[in-house]
C-alpha cells in the first residue's frame, strides 16, 4: 500500500496542487506550435466511460477527446473487459468532431480495440498492426501499430496497458522489448497506462531505458480528482522526438475518468 510518508508522493501531492491553481481551466495550453509540423499525441484510461461519479458517460469522455484535439490518440479501457469486449464509444462521432479513426483490428466483431486498447490517427496510413497478448495474470493487450505519416516518414506506435502486479509489468516490458528487437530500427513511441508510480531502479520500467532514451519525466495523472500517481506515460526511442509531456487538467476531464488524459508534442528531426 502506498504511504503518504513517502517523500516523492507528497511533492506529487504539493505539485498536483499548486499547478492546479495555476492552470486554471487547462484549455488552450496546446495552441503554441499548431502552426509548425508537430503533431500532438496523447494517452487516456477513460475508466470503461464510467467517471469518479459512477455514472457511465461516454459522451463526456468524447467531450474531453475533443478538449485535447490529438492528431494521434491512444485509449485504453475503451471496451466492456469480458465476454464479447463490446466497444463502449461512438466511433462516428469521434470521427465526425475530432477527425480521428481507430486502427482497424482483425477478429474483434464488436470491440472498439484489443483488450481494451485503441489507437487513433488523424492522417497517414497504416503500414501494419500487430496485435500483441501480454503475459501476466490479468487479461492485458497492446497495439504495435506501423505508420506512414503524410512527410513520408513511419512512425511505430504501443499503445499498452499494463497490469496492476509489478511482477506482470516486469515480463510485459520485456515481452515488448523482445518483439520491438525483432523488428527494424524506427522512430518508436510507447504510451499507456503503464501502472507504474515507482521512478528509478526500483521501476518495472527501468528494463525499457536502454531502448526508449527519451524518458521524460513522469507527470501525475492519478487520480483524476487530485492526480499524486504517474500511471501514465509517454515514452519515446529517440532524445528529442517528445515534447514536454503535460496532464490535461480540466473540470470535465477531473470527472470523466479516473484518470486525467497526459499529452505531448512530436517533433521529427531531420535525422528521423
Amino acid at each position: 500500500m502506498t504511504q503518504l510518508t513517502n517523500p516523492t508522493l507528497r511533492a506529487n501531492i504539493l505539485h498536483s496542487l499548486r499547478n492546479r491553481r495555476q492552470r486554471g481551466s487547462g484549455l488552450g495550453d496546446d495552441e503554441e506550435g499548431r502552426a509548425d509540423a508537430s503533431l500532438l499525441v496523447a494517452s487516456y484510461n477513460v475508466h470503461k466511460c464510467v467517471g469518479v461519479d459512477g455514472r457511465f458517460d461516454p459522451g463526456r469522455i468524447a467531450q474531453v477527446i475533443r478538449e485535447i484535439g490529438p492528431d494521434l490518440l491512444a485509449l485504453q479501457e475503451a471496451d466492456t473487459r469480458f465476454g464479447e469486449r463490446r466497444g463502449l464509444l461512438d466511433l462516428t462521432w469521434v470521427e465526425r468532431e475530432t477527425g480521428l479513426q481507430p486502427v482497424p483490428l482483425s477478429g474483434v466483431a464488436k470491440a472498439h480495440g484489443w483488450h481494451g486498447n485503441v489507437l487513433f490517427f488523424r492522417q497517414g496510413a497504416v503500414r501494419d498492426v500487430h496485435q500483441v497478448k501480454l503475459p501476466g495474470l490479468e487479461p492485458r493487450g497492446a497495439l504495435i501499430t506501423e505508420l506512414d505519416m503524410q512527410d513520408g516518414r513511419m512512425l511505430r506506435v504501443i499503445a499498452a496497458h499494463l497490469g496492476l502486479l509489478n511482477r506482470s509489468r516486469q515480463q510485459q516490458a520485456r515481452m515488448i522489448l523482445d518483439i520491438l528487437s525483432g523488428r527494424g530500427d524506427a522512430p518508436t513511441l510507447l504510451m499507456g497506462d503503464l501502472n507504474e508510480w515507482r521512478l528509478g531502479d526500483r521501476s518495472a520500467l527501468h528494463s525499457l531505458a536502454p531502448m526508449f532514451r527519451g524518458m521524460p519525466p513522469a507527470v501525475p495523472s492519478f487520480p483524476s480528482r487530485l492526480p499524486v500517481l504517474a500511471l501514465d506515460r509517454i515514452i519515446s526511442n529517440r532524445p528529442g522526438l517528445l515534447g514536454e509531456v503535460k496532464v490535461h487538467d480540466t473540470a470535465l476531464a477531473r470527472v470523466a475518468s479516473d484518470h486525467l488524459p497526459i499529452k505531448a508534442r512530436l517533433r521529427f528531426t531531420e535525422s528521423g
